[in-house]
């Protein structure tokens, strides 16, 4: 790696990790600075569509054409960022959708190991735990891309079930409450299913 490339590395993980993104001075140039870091980081790779999730914000983005086309208030895990199994910690990194599951299902359905239940939740709007994690309306399967980060052995994102999912608790959103996936609200999550495909980007960091 060439030493500006790292140093530009450095200076953007510093930026991010200290500063919160709170420096910059719109999404815009926000996003211009997390693509040309995404750009170097993973130079074999195109951002012109990608997921965006800040867990420090809890907000997810679905970011195109270095546009935010929507912004998504979630919850990540309530342990934390991790990438081991068994941690229940919402793992970083570089993802893509590897699978796209109930697209024909009615707002609120539940699913289990990928398979509709029949049940339709009752959704939670005020801010409490119901000590169930429950899949709701629509999943999105995340596959890592990194070897020894998010994909394979004990580290392996697709094999741990990570997902972007509905929760029937949506009080909960904002705040980091799940068990490892990406949590959102079930109208939300209906909504970017329909405008992302199996093989979009999915970049989660701790910033």
């Amino acid at each position: 790696m060439k030493k500006s490339t790292l140093i530009f590395i450095m200076l953007f993980t510093w930026s991010l990790n200290d500063a919160g993104l709170k420096s910059f001075d719109d999404d815009e140039n926000m996003v211009d600075f997390l693509v040309e870091y995404l750009s170097i980081k993973y130079s074999d790779k195109q951002f012109n569509e990608f997921i965006y999730v800040a867990a420090k914000r809890q907000k997810l983005y679905h970011i195109k054409d270095r546009i935010i086309v929507q912004t998504y208030t979630v919850s990540t895990s309530k342990k934390g960022i991790g990438n081991l199994s068994g941690t229940y910690c919402t793992p970083q990194g570089l993802h893509e959708i590897a699978e796209k599951v109930g697209g024909d299902l009615p707002e609120g359905a539940v699913i289990k190991n990928k398979v509709p239940t029949n049940e339709i939740a009752t959704i939670i709007k005020s801010h409490k735990s119901t000590g169930q994690d429950l899949l709701t309306t629509r999943i999105l399967h995340l596959r890592g891309m990194e070897d020894d980060i998010n994909r394979g052995g004990e580290n392996d994102s697709y094999s741990r079930g990570i997902f972007i999912h509905g929760t029937h608790e949506e009080g909960l959103l904002g705040t980091p409450a799940s068990k490892g996936c990406v949590r959102m609200a079930n109208a939300d999550i209906a909504d970017l299913f329909e405008k992302v495909e199996v093989g979009t980007f999915v970049v989660i960091l701790n910033n």
